[in-house]
């Protein structure tokens, strides 16, 4: 059983996300951080108590970290995930759980122990302020998973970037500098993973209370996504990186030299080289195709068939 770090901004995805990481029994969540992206950290913060409480988790902790990007004041994504971050579901406050020290002390602390793969599903901030404060604790991660960017698809906050490095590009760039490797599941392949009402309709006569929660929380989502984008669905980008995380043959792409946009009309894009146009050594490995069909069969038997309740 792998040890994982979640970094995340709950957000709808992210819970979802968080659902399948606590259903899967190859990897051991050994604690959450909360990073400024989709949410403010405090609702953030809320929202994955309310998701560990479903969960009957609640013995995770929960680390609150950078509450701003880096260089920029915070852009939430509450008209996507609603005035709550979890589908204006307005579920039940969970008192108590706070924790006496940051994230990024966590971070520095646990990752010197032991070998440890880090889920990176919101803005890198955290990761970049780890970087600054305590490099070899960053160069300690057994394996970066990053759900950001994107290569071919269009971008979903403007035509060519992804939300959580435009929300805070100058991270991003700072953790591509830095990592040996990213595994960057981006939108190329998370645009792939569409959630209609049709699987709901079907996963109800399996669980119908983990379904329940799931139409819950992501209603007013398949409603963004119909109106935004005309898709019968909504697009769950945050769980193909834990998925990813447990099994990386699920997807397949290549590998090349990275770096991130911070200015102007392309502020947040991922530029990959592609074709070695810099010759720098490769420090990602770009996720282009992915096994949808595998994915939504594993989501199903892990999380509709969880039975901690």
């Amino acid at each position: 059983m792998r040890k994982v770090i979640i970094d995340c901004d709950p957000g709808i995805d992210d819970g979802l996300a968080l659902m399948l990481a606590l259903s899967s029994p190859e990897i051991e969540v050994i604690g959450i951080t909360i990073v400024c992206g989709n949410t403010p950290v405090e609702m953030g913060f809320d929202n994955t108590k309310k998701i560990l409480k479903f969960m009957d988790r609640l013995d995770i902790p929960i680390y609150k970290g950078a509450t701003k990007p880096l260089k920029k004041p915070p852009v939430h994504a509450l008209d996507i995930h609603g005035a709550d971050g979890l589908g204006e579901s307005f579920l039940e406050a969970v008192p108590g759980y706070e924790q006496k020290i940051h994230a990024i002390e966590f971070l520095s602390k646990t990752l010197k122990q032991e070998p440890c793969t880090v889920i990176a599903i919101g803005p890198m901030t955290n990761l970049a302020q780890l970087i600054d404060q305590d490099p070899s604790a960053f160069d300690a991660i057994d394996t970066l998973v990053s759900m950001g960017g994107t290569y071919q698809a269009h971008g979903n906050c403007s035509p060519v970037s992804e939300y959580n490095y435009w929300e805070d590009p100058e991270a991003a760039k700072i953790v591509y500098a830095h990592a040996q490797k990213i595994h960057m599941i981006g939108l190329d392949v998370t645009r792939q993973i569409v959630l209609t009402p049709e699987m709901l309709d079907t996963w109800e006569k399996i669980n119908k209370k983990v379904t329940d929660f799931i139409r819950q929380i992501t209603q007013f989502y398949f409603s963004f996504h119909w109106h935004q984008e005309h898709i019968k669905g909504c697009i769950i980008n945050d769980p193909l990186a834990v998925a990813y995380a447990i099994d990386p043959t699920l997807c397949s792409g290549f590998e090349a030299y990275t770096d991130i946009e911070t200015d102007g009309i392309t502020r947040g894009e991922s530029v990959v080289d592609a074709y070695d146009f810099y010759h720098k050594p490769a420090n990602a490995k770009i996720l282009t195709q992915v096994d949808v069909a595998r994915f939504f069969t594993e989501f199903e038997s892990r999380v509709i068939n969880y039975e901690k309740h």
